[in-house]
């Protein structure tokens, strides 16, 4: 199981800053985003600051409409596809 995000921040506008359980952390620029009509919210600064974590999902969230995944995020920031990390996983136990 990917590890569940533990705290998000915004770093500048359309950057965000995740850290997940293991620790893994790093900054993610979503203004890529943008060119789809429903994250023209981002525009308004105050609402781009309200990124949290969905207690529910675990998604990074702004509001009920606008969250992202966030196991796509932690697998961008780590570099990997998903059957990488599967792959890593599976090493991981085979070697204890």
């Amino acid at each position: 199981m990917i590890p569940k995000p533990i705290e998000v921040k915004t770093v500048k506008p359309y950057v965000i800053s995740v850290k997940y359980e293991d620790m893994t952390e790093g900054t993610w620029d979503v203004s890529y985003l943008l060119s789809k009509p429903i994250f023209k919210k981002w525009a308004d600064e105050e609402f781009f600051a309200k990124v949290h974590i969905d207690k529910e999902t675990f998604s990074i969230a702004w509001d009920e409409d606008i969250e992202l995944c966030p196991d796509t995020l932690y697998l961008n920031i780590r570099g990997l596809s998903f059957e990488q990390w599967q792959s890593e996983q599976i090493e991981y136990a085979t070697d204890k």
